[in-house]
């Protein structure tokens, strides 16, 4: 629901005065400009208009300086009107750009499903904390990470073992789940330091769905989807000679990119999205370490 600000009527009167403006300042300065043209014209072939025209090169340079300043603040308000194309694929590592133009509105809302969050947590916690010295417009700050239940048997992350099938490992789970832990503590101390000044409301909350981590999902403001697939094949080893384990690759995972200002399939994609994380938040679970952390 649209945040609702003291003194709406009043903000709805600055916004038809705006309006009005907007549209009477460029008459004005068209008809004073062809003003200025028409009365040229004329001087070439009127001679007394002519006459009371000559030696007044000052007030030649004063209208040309005028002009150019209309140009200038015309170019000026274009400029800050013009947005960049959003890229339609991104790499996981361009995340920072995204999470910086999240927080620069007034209620900041980021929500996430997938892996462990490492790529997005760092970007957060640099954000949040940077609000201590330039809040900016931020005064809520919301952050919903969705990762999978480590405490239960998995397939992806999991061993390779005969045939490259998956087995299950209890110690690779747990190795995921202490990082899981440590981030969730870490946004969770950020938040109620920030919290603590009574400047801001800032929550910060994991919570575990079933099943293997298989899309990369970011939501920034409700406004903004990024979504891509991790490569559920992928392996790495923890020694130089010790067994290998299928991990995800979240950092080079390539994300597609749907904004709200874009095209009307692409609004459709974003409000699919926003509904599909709203459910499962509410249907996943919150973790016995993501409680303690929250405390």
């Amino acid at each position: 629901m649209p945040e609702r600000v003291n003194g709406s009527s009043g903000s709805g009167v600055n916004r038809r005065l705006r309006g009005f403006q907007n549209r009477f300042e460029p008459l004005v300065t068209r008809l004073f400009l062809a003003g200025i043209f028409v009365t040229g014209v004329i001087a070439q072939f009127v001679q007394p208009v002519g006459d009371a025209l000559e030696g007044m090169a000052f007030l030649g340079g004063a209208l040309l300086s005028l002009v150019a300043y209309v140009l200038y603040d015309a170019v000026q308000e274009l400029s800050s009107s013009v947005r960049l194309p959003t890229p339609a694929l991104v790499n996981s590592s361009e995340l920072g750009g995204f999470v910086n133009e999240a927080f620069r509105a007034r209620k900041v809302e980021i929500s996430f499903l997938g892996y462990t969050g490492e790529t997005l947590y760092h970007e957060v916690h640099r954000s949040l904390a940077r609000l201590f010295d330039d809040p900016g417009p931020t005064k809520t700050v919301v952050v919903r990470l969705l990762v999978p239940d480590f405490e239960k048997p998995m397939t992806v992350p999991a061993r390779v073992g005969p045939d490259d099938r998956p087995v299950d490992d209890s110690a690779f789970r747990n190795r995921m789940l202490r990082q899981c832990r440590d981030y969730s503590g870490s946004l969770s101390a950020v938040a109620n330091s920030l919290n603590g000044t009574g400047r801001f409301v800032v929550e910060c909350e994991y919570r575990c769905y079933p099943g293997i981590p298989r899309d990369k999902i970011c939501i920034f403001n409700r406004t903004q989807v990024l979504h891509g697939l991790y490569d559920v094949s992928a392996r790495k080893r923890l020694q130089d000679r010790g067994p290998e384990y299928y991990d995800p690759m979240g950092y080079t995972t390539e994300l597609n990119v749907w904004s709200r200002e874009g095209t009307t399939a692409a609004e459709a994609a974003v409000s699919m999205w926003v509904k599909h994380f709203d459910e499962l938040w509410v249907m996943s679970s919150v973790p016995n370490w993501g409680r303690s952390a929250a405390a």
